[in-house]
This record gives C-alpha cells, sequence and structure tokens, in this order.
C-alpha cells in the first residue's frame, strides 16, 4: 500500500476535531472549529483527486478491514459503511468476528482517511446523543426504540454529508486537472476504479436494505439534524440506505 501525500490537511482537519471535542473549549469555539473542520474535509477528496491525475501511487485504490466493537456494534457498522459511501469509498459488512463485527472499505486512500476521521467523530455524537435519550413512556422494547433512533441519525447525518460531497464536486467538475483533463472525468475515473477494486474483492455480493422495528427514528433524524459536520441544518429527505452482507 502507497502512502498518501501531502497530509498536512488531514493533520489540520484532526487538530480541529480534537479542539471541538476538548471539554475545556468554550462552546463557542468547539462550534467554529467543527464547522471549519468539516468545510475542510468537504475540499479535501476533490483537491487530492485532482491532484493525484496521472500519479497512481500518490492516491492509490486501496482495501482496509475495520472491526467495530460493541455496544451498538451493528449501528456503528451502518454509520461507518454509509460514512464510506458518502465519502466515494465502497464499504461491506463481513460479519462477526470473535467479538467484533467487521467492515472492508474499498477506496482511494485518502478517501478511507476521510471516512475514518469523520467517523471517528460522527460515532462519539451519536453514542453520546443516544445514551442522553430518555426511551418515551409506553414503549414496548427501549432496545428497538434506541436501535431507530440510531438508524434515523445514522441516514440523517449521510444525507448532508453526501449534499456536502455533491457540492464539492460539482464545483470541481469545470476545473482541469495537471493533465488537462476536467474535474469530472477525473471522479468519473476514480469511482470506476473503486468500483472495479471492489467488484473483484466482493463478486458475489448482495445487498440488504436496512430496517427498524421501533418507534425512536423521528428523534434519531432530529438528532442527526443538529450533529456537527457544517453546511446545512436543514430537515430534508432522508437517505434509504443499503448494507451490503
Amino acid at each position: 500500500m502507497s502512502t498518501t501525500k501531502a497530509p498536512g490537511k488531514l493533520d489540520t482537519i484532526r487538530a480541529l476535531l480534537a479542539t471541538a471535542e476538548d471539554p475545556r473549549t468554550p462552546e463557542s469555539e468547539a462550534e467554529l472549529a467543527r464547522k471549519r473542520a468539516f468545510e475542510m474535509m468537504a475540499k479535501y477528496g476533490v483537491e487530492e483527486a485532482m491532484l493525484s491525475d496521472g500519479q497512481p501511487s500518490r492516491d492509490a485504490v486501496t482495501a482496509k478491514y475495520v472491526d467495530l466493537p460493541n455496544p451498538w456494534a451493528m449501528s456503528r457498522v451502518r454509520l461507518i459503511c454509509f460514512i464510506a459511501q458518502s465519502v466515494g469509498c465502497k464499504a461491506i459488512h463481513m460479519g462477526v468476528r470473535g467479538k467484533v463485527r467487521r467492515v472492508h472499505i474499498v477506496g482511494h486512500e485518502s478517501d478511507i482517511q476521510r471516512a475514518e476521521v469523520l467517523y471517528s467523530s460522527l460515532h462519539l455524537q451519536m453514542l453520546g446523543g443516544l445514551s442522553a435519550q430518555v426511551v418515551p413512556y409506553g414503549v414496548r422494547s427501549a432496545r428497538a426504540w434506541r436501535n431507530s433512533w440510531t438508524l434515523g441519525f445514522i441516514e440523517r447525518v449521510v444525507a448532508r454529508l453526501e449534499a456536502i460531497e455533491q457540492a464539492a464536486r460539482a464545483t470541481a467538475s469545470e476545473e482541469t486537472s495537471a493533465t488537462g483533463r476536467s474535474g469530472e472525468l477525473v471522479l468519473a475515473d476514480r469511482d470506476a476504479k473503486v468500483e472495479a477494486l471492489y467488484r473483484e474483492e466482493h463478486p458475489h455480493v448482495r445487498h440488504t436494505r436496512g430496517s427498524y422495528s421501533g418507534s425512536g427514528y423521528g428523534d434519531g433524524v432530529a438528532a442527526g439534524n443538529r450533529a456537527d459536520i457544517g453546511g446545512s441544518r436543514r430537515i430534508g429527505a432522508q437517505t434509504t440506505g443499503a448494507i451490503a452482507a
């Protein structure tokens, strides 16, 4: 596996997120740090794509396994799979391995790094928000309610991430790389390379739609709408995700 060059921007993003998550940081400063971090993240993938065009060793397509523990391991799986897909990767849930659930992510190195940084921040927000929930009186299954809450949170957060990513890609579509190719062509070529490796690694994959039985979905959507990813916080159309199994 080659190493993506010029990691400075990711280091800056990580530092901003660390500042935002530090309990000693005043909330107003933490909010600004989060907003700046996610704005930078939205641009980082496109910039790497353009810089790497014609340099296949700079930002190669690769694959990585990620192991996710309990509690709420399946919710963690959904979150990282959908985040990975929103930043240009492909992800598949490989099932249980010992005491963890394993996810296989295929993508360009810079995009896998972006997915990991986003997951590190958003899964803390998800679990922190979940632990603060009071299950409504009369709910028959508290666990089902909480599970549906996480699904609502995940789908709303991912819808927002996808909007930011699509805006960044649209802006770059008219740009030209060092090789003279349009941004639109560069990004399409990257997508095709990821798809090819994913199909090579998982030729017999099948997809299943996520489902839930609890009534906490709407509260989770509201929390996902408040999650700090920068950009718009409007309530909009929700995504209907699929996790490969």
